[in-house]
């Protein structure tokens, strides 16, 4: 308790950061309020079984924004070899379209989408997880890289292969040995730059007295890797999770996030189906990349009323979060998997809503650890009912008001806006604050808060 309270009481340099509330970093104390997970929300399907390179398994689809486009690399097929990488693109991120790229040849033609492929006994890897690399030391022909899991009879010969390219198309090996070995790999193992720690990352599949657990790896070059160690879950309930979905939040690069899924492989329930097991998708975040916050056990995306997602592996999301629209975000996720329905659909979710602090009509309140912050306002990303509302207080380190600050000097504040200013009585100027270790008290009714940041006007 001593060193929790220590922690409570040193300040927070937040500068002009945006500040989420994933999990207690920020937080001193809650009263009447609680931390609350977000679904996504059902949209369009986006990509749909068509194509003669594409079977019932498609699956593991990649999302980046890359500058002005949506693109999307995905596995076409797992049946049977060889195993192939297929390309989407689009303008919106809602409404996708295969390209003819006129890359890699499949029954005799190249009239297809298709960038990579396993070769006929997969020594050349499949499942790719790209990334657009944001190392400033990357050279120009290394400016896309990805991961490719080799899956061969022979486990000595199975892991990961690195590959880079230029423009995402166009691929090939940076070296024809793994880069990664060890364990277990037959899962979508993923690959990322933590642009906030300056390193590459790798989240693979493993397994841990016989549960499939999530392993980390780091590198500086992409050629040479730590070794793979388990990702540290705390204290929370083990479950068998892979499919770990890591992606850094693209307004927070320093956090990271991950969408796994929780497989139950006791249940079935499809007496038909030929095989055992559900799944759904659960949530956990990270500030270091080590220590995973799992709090919220709870699915984060259901199964659903369908029920082809009522099977083993039916849903799944891919690697990406990227904004689609105006305080909006959206994440892409496989349904219906092994069936002649197999697709991926887009999720949506509100910018910054993955969690809320939340607020039942009879209110309550949070009150944040010391922070240090630089700007002139205060703007929050809230929403509330009709009856609802949200006010803020500004307090010392000792925890008293600050003179024109308080509770009855806040305007109430209702609606649903990403980024509205917080004002007081004398205005919303608090520059006299600037520099200043101070904790924020959020009075909230019926309300949900997703993140504040300072800024300057």
């Amino acid at each position: 308790m001593a060193a929790e309270a220590a922690r409570s009481d040193e300040p927070l340099a937040v500068g002009d950061q945006l500040q989420l509330f994933l999990d207690d970093h920020l937080i001193d104390s809650m009263r009447g309020v609680e931390l609350k997970l977000h679904s996504p929300r059902p949209a369009e399907i986006v990509i749909q079984m068509e194509k003669p390179w594409e079977d019932q398994t498609m699956y593991d689809p990649v999302v980046l924004k890359d500058g002005d486009r949506y693109r999307m690399w995905y596995r076409t097929n797992f049946n049977a070899r060889p195993f192939f990488t297929g390309y989407a693109e689009s303008a919106d991120g809602i409404h996708w379209t295969r390209p003819n790229l006129g890359l890699i040849e499949f029954r005799g033609s190249k009239e297809n989408n298709l960038v990579w492929t396993s070769g006929t006994d997969g020594s050349l890897g499949c499942v790719l997880s790209v990334f657009q690399d944001g190392n400033p030391n990357a050279p120009a022909g290394e400016r896309y890289k990805a991961f490719a899991t080799r899956i061969t009879e022979k486990a000595e010969e199975c892991g990961i292969l690195g590959l880079v390219s230029p423009d995402g198309l166009r691929w090939q090996l940076v070296q024809p040995d793994l880069i990664l070995r060890g364990g277990a790999f037959d899962s979508h193992n993923l690959a990322l730059w933590d642009a906030a720690r300056g390193q590459y990352l790798a989240y693979t599949r493993g397994f841990g007295n016989g549960i499939r657990l999530i392993r980390r790896a780091a590198s500086n070059d992409f050629r040479t890797w730590s070794e793979l160690a388990f990702v540290d879950l705390g204290d929370s309930p083990v479950e068998h999770l892979y499919k770990n979905a890591a992606t850094a939040y693209y307004r927070r690069p320093d956090i990271l996030l991950m969408f796994p899924k929780r497989f139950l492989p006791e249940r079935k329930a499809d007496p038909k189906w030929p095989y055992n097991g559900l799944s759904d998708i659960v949530f956990m975040s990270s500030r270091d990349g080590v220590h995973w916050d799992r709090r919220f056990m709870e699915a984060f995306l259901r199964p659903g009323p369908d029920e082809l997602n009522w099977h083993e592996r039916a849903i799944e999301v891919g690697q990406g979060l990227v904004p689609t629209g105006q305080g909006e975000m959206s994440l892409y996720y496989v349904e219906h998997y092994r069936t002649g329905s197999v697709r991926i659909r887009r999720g949506v979710l509100r910018e910054d809503g993955l969690v809320s602090v939340h607020a039942p009509y009879a209110g309550g309140e949070l009150v944040t650890r010391p922070v240090v912050f630089t700007g002139k306002q205060l703007a929050i990303n809230y929403a509330t009912s009709a009856a609802g509302s949200v006010r803020v207080e500004i307090l010392d380190t000792g925890s008293k008001t600050i003179a024109g600050f308080g509770p009855g000097d806040a305007a109430e504040i209702y609606g649903d806006q990403p980024e509205r200013v917080v004002a007081w009585k004398q205005g919303a100027d608090l520059s006299g604050l600037a520099g200043k270790p101070v904790r924020l008290r959020f009075f909230l009714k019926d309300a949900d808060l997703y993140s504040f940041r300072f800024r300057a006007e």
